[in-house]
């Protein structure tokens, strides 16, 4: 007597197998019933907890078919060794992810006033912005910052966000700021009058940064005044970068522009 399966569904309506993947701490999941994404920091019996780029924390339930990996639906499945595994962080403080690839580039850019500053941006926001497809391009100056802005023609699709040095209140930075009125366009600054100010002197070894005469040279003071080489501030500023090994060797009051910046651009501050 032939044998009939008891599953009479048609073959052209059963789902196709997914792959099964262990929620790692760090793998970058998308759960597709609410568009949430995040990095695995949890997962136990049934659910496992995700982390945005932003540390809000979302619970999902462990279901077949449950998340996309890279656009890709996949099955979460709890890792098989170990419990769960705080994952590690980028230089920025953000849930790090092993081995993602770099988005394509977005039409919205970053401009950051002086080399120094856009380096300064790169060693600590660099695996940040890769993920999220944001360029960063270095400004020589702001003078002509309206004009530039007008050249680059921001939309609600290709933001444009410029970080200026020294943006104090009645200054000249300040007011050319101020003249910056697209919608689609953001300029913030730190108070600084060098990024270098914007290195925490404790990472360096120092007990604050040195007050500088008006109308000297402000890099040269400072070395002159801490016994740093005057003949060379591009290498004295190398050995300073060489000492910021996250977030934590850079005062608050550029932390917060540089993330607002990448949340402006990324469109997740808000219009």
């Amino acid at each position: 007597m032939r044998q009939y399966s008891a599953d009479l569904t048609p073959p052209w309506k059963k789902p196709k197998p997914v792959p099964e993947v262990a929620a790692e701490a760090g793998l970058v999941v998308e759960e597709p019933g609410t568009g949430f994404c995040g990095a695995v920091i949890r997962c136990e019996a049934g659910t496992v907890t995700l982390e945005d780029r932003f540390g809000k924390h979302r619970v999902f339930p462990l279901e077949p078919r449950g998340f996309l990996l890279e656009g890709r639906v996949v099955t979460l499945v709890r890792p098989t060794s170990g419990g769960p595994v705080r994952p590690s962080r980028t230089a920025s403080g953000s849930v790090a992810v092993p081995g993602a690839r770099a988005r394509v580039a977005r039409a919205g850019r970053i401009y950051v006033e002086g080399r120094h500053d856009a380096e300064l941006v790169e060693k600590v926001w660099g695996d940040d912005l890769r993920i999220e497809g944001v360029v960063v391009e270095y400004l020589e100056g702001v003078d002509d910052l309206p004009a530039i802005v007008a050249e680059f023609a921001p939309g609600p699709d290709a933001r444009l966000g410029v970080l200026v040095d020294h943006l104090l209140p009645g200054t000249k930075e300040w007011r050319i700021a101020q003249s910056v009125t697209s919608d689609h366009a953001l300029v913030v600054g730190h108070p600084y009058i060098d990024i270098w100010e914007a290195v925490k002197p404790s990472s360096l070894g120092i007990d604050s940064w040195p007050r500088v005469p008006h109308g000297q040279d402000w890099k040269t003071g400072v070395c002159r005044a801490l016994g740093w080489p005057t003949g060379n501030t591009g290498a004295v500023w190398q050995a300073i970068l060489a000492r910021v090994g996250s977030y934590r060797d850079l005062e608050p009051e550029l932390l917060g522009r540089v993330e607002e910046l990448i949340d402006f651009v990324t469109g997740s501050g808000g219009a």
